[in-house]
């Protein structure tokens, strides 16, 4: 089982969805539809690694400015 990284996503995991996005997108067989769905989820996954090297994300909610 791949060690999860200490902080953001596997890269075990990630090595593997760049690869599957790779085989998606060269094969004739996928709809177009699908094609679009996989780019939409890798943009989500860079999103989130965004998320995460940002330590500071979110933490503006625990701030209570009151005037």
């Amino acid at each position: 089982m791949a060690k999860p990284a200490k902080n953001g996503i596997n890269p075990e995991i990630e090595k593997h969805l760049n690869k599957l996005m790779k085989e998606t997108m060269n094969s004739l067989e996928t709809s177009l539809t699908d094609k679009m769905k996989i780019i939409d989820r890798m943009l989500k996954l860079e999103q989130l690694k965004q998320k995460v090297a940002d330590d500071g994300f979110g933490g503006g909610f625990s701030e209570h400015d009151e005037e």
